[in-house]
């Protein structure tokens, strides 16, 4: 069914697919690329920014004499110099990753000329001048671009042309977007242990606060941390929420990691911070259950390593013997990776974006991804029961031989699936912008906003086409998270996610041209699981992403909206 987005502003309905209520019959499905009809907002823009204000009682004036111009009029000699009585509010929020809008009101007591000198605290100023009409002043938006991230000392002068004074008012900017570090895989918290928070199981629609900025080597005032996030001994279905602060957590209407009872599940978390340096994680099941946490890297607003955006490209394949031998890989063996200069991935970059699946595994295990010339670590990445056919997630450091390792931690072989999604590197200064909480765009179990979408599953063999930007031909966004979810599924199938080749206009007017069907997987089901995986991947030209259902029945798809990178 196609879908044409119509993006639902704010939070959507419910994730946690526990125990879902079964979908409306669904409408006679489009043809594949046919849209839906209507206005689309920006998924981008829905995200919520910061704010910095700085009020107007900050502001500082200055006579000629530079005395500091109060209430009363200033002597200067034996002439008395009137208070201009000036006044600037400043406001600033980030409408992109890199920019700031900065709305500035200046208001005097009399009709006066100003003459306003922004600077932007990068070197750069912008000068504009004002007629003020009194109390009504002068309010306007200024825009500006910084050529990296972090954080930025504004100040606003404003000169007032009959008094010779000068008033100031400031404030401390930080970019919305930041930069990638990467972290070798480090455990932050089990429960099973007392690690990072008490040992014992997380209640029933409980949460856990952890402690993430200097924790190991995460650096303070991180924005976002990269968590994978397993649980485990569970009695019961149920899902986890991850997010900044316990409030914002508990009360979430999305899931990052779905289970049911007896299954160890993970997932790749790209988790707010809260101001604190925590994030909490709340199980939203009725049993309680045990969690883990592992770190492999977090995004500040300081020059690291940008994202690098790819189109799925299979770099391993242990049934075919792409990039490493042919045949499964022994319990408890490892290979190595060759990453830096293969699927996109350019030398030097510092980390790289992969979906890891396990296939034709012939007992239990996990899989682990670490940089090459260490050691291997105690965190996993996915777990497998024999038989199973699981994909996750990972963002791993790149060694310094440019490859990572890959270990199967079972007792008996498995096959190996490796794809590249995208990279992190210092050349790169496309910069995360993270949402400050995940935002539902899509859930087939409901019908979309304004009517754009009626209740019903993708149907086999077909793909949710879905815009993510405002009807363009220059997108402004290099690459998208999103948290993908299927349920309610009736057989065995995967899920591709590919940038789609069309216009949106072009399938308005009926020109779009049907998109090749990808081979590759972002997640693996089997009937009547629930499976989710966080998915990093570029729009098309035109802003749309394909989302495939390559199973031979109808499914459910929900899409949340975890963050973007942008350049500009």
């Amino acid at each position: 069914m196609a879908a044409g987005i119509g993006l639902i502003p704010g939070i959507a309905q419910a994730a946690g697919p526990a125990a879902p209520a079964a979908p409306a019959a669904p409408a006679a499905p489009a043809a594949q690329g046919a849209p839906a009809t209507g206005a689309n907002p920006d998924a981008a823009r829905k995200t919520k920014g910061k704010t910095f204000t700085s009020p107007a009682d900050r502001t500082v004036v200055t006579t000629p004499s530079g005395a500091k111009a109060g209430g009363t009029a200033r002597a200067q000699g034996a002439q008395e110099v009137p208070d201009p009585h000036i006044s600037i509010y400043l406001d600033a929020t980030t409408p992109t990753a890199h920019s700031i809008d900065l709305r500035s009101h200046i208001i005097t007591w009399d009709d006066a000329e100003v003459e306003a000198v922004v600077s932007w605290g990068d070197g750069t100023t912008d000068t504009y001048s004002a007629a003020l009409a009194g109390f009504r002043g002068d309010a306007r938006n200024v825009t500006h671009t910084y050529a990296a991230v972090g954080s930025y000392d504004v100040k606003v002068t404003v000169k007032h042309a009959a008094s010779g004074a000068e008033a100031v008012n400031e404030l401390k900017f930080v970019t919305d977007g930041t930069e990638f570090t990467a972290h070798e895989p480090t455990r932050l918290l089990d429960t099973r242990s007392g690690l990072g928070a008490a040992r014992a199981k997380v209640g029933a629609r409980s949460s856990v606060a952890l402690k993430v900025a200097g924790a190991a080597k995460v650096p303070a005032g991180v924005g976002s941390v990269v968590l994978n996030v397993t649980a485990t001994n569970t009695a019961g279905a149920g899902h986890i929420s991850v997010g900044k602060t316990k409030e914002l957590t508990e009360t979430a209407e999305t899931s990052n990691l779905n289970f049911v009872a007896g299954q160890t599940a993970a997932n790749l978390v790209i988790a707010p911070v809260g101001e604190d340096g925590y994030v909490h994680l709340f199980n939203a099941g009725w049993e309680p259950v045990d969690l883990i946490a592992d770190v492999t890297g977090s995004f500040k607003a300081t020059p690291a390593a940008g994202y690098g955006s790819v189109t799925q490209t299979r770099v391993v394949d242990t049934r075919a013997g792409v990039g490493t031998a042919k045949g499964q890989v022994p319990g408890y063996g490892t290979f190595g990776v060759e990453i830096a200069g293969r699927g996109g991935v350019p030398k030097g970059a510092t980390a790289v974006a992969l979906n890891l699946t396990a296939t034709n595994p012939r007992s239990a295990g996990h899989l682990s991804a670490y940089p090459s010339g260490q050691a291997a670590p105690v965190t996993s990445n996915l777990n497998f029961t024999a038989g199973q056919t699981i994909a996750n997630a990972v963002i791993v450091p790149i060694g310094a031989d440019g490859k990572i390792t890959v270990r199967n931690g079972s007792w008996d072989p498995a096959d190996v699936v490796v794809d590249v999604v995208g990279y992190y590197s210092p050349d790169s200064r496309s910069a995360f912008s993270s949402a400050w909480v995940p935002m539902r765009l899509l859930d087939t179990r409901k019908d979309r906003s304004w009517g754009l979408r009626p209740a019903g599953p993708v149907p086999a063999r077909k793909a949710e086409v879905m815009r993510f930007e405002s009807d363009t031909k220059t997108p402004r966004v290099d690459g998208w998270a999103l948290n993908t979810t299927v349920t309610n599924t009736r057989g065995n199938g995967f899920l591709s996610v590919t940038p789609d080749p069309n216009f949106w206009s072009d399938y308005q007017n009926g020109t779009a041209i049907t998109p090749q069907r990808p081979v590759s997987s972002a997640l693996n089901w089997t009937a009547g699981t629930t499976v989710p995986n966080l998915v990093q991947t570029p729009a098309g030209k035109g802003a749309i992403i394909d989302f495939w259902n390559q199973g031979w029945e109808d499914v459910d798809l929900l899409v949340d909206l975890v963050g973007y990178y942008q350049t500009i």
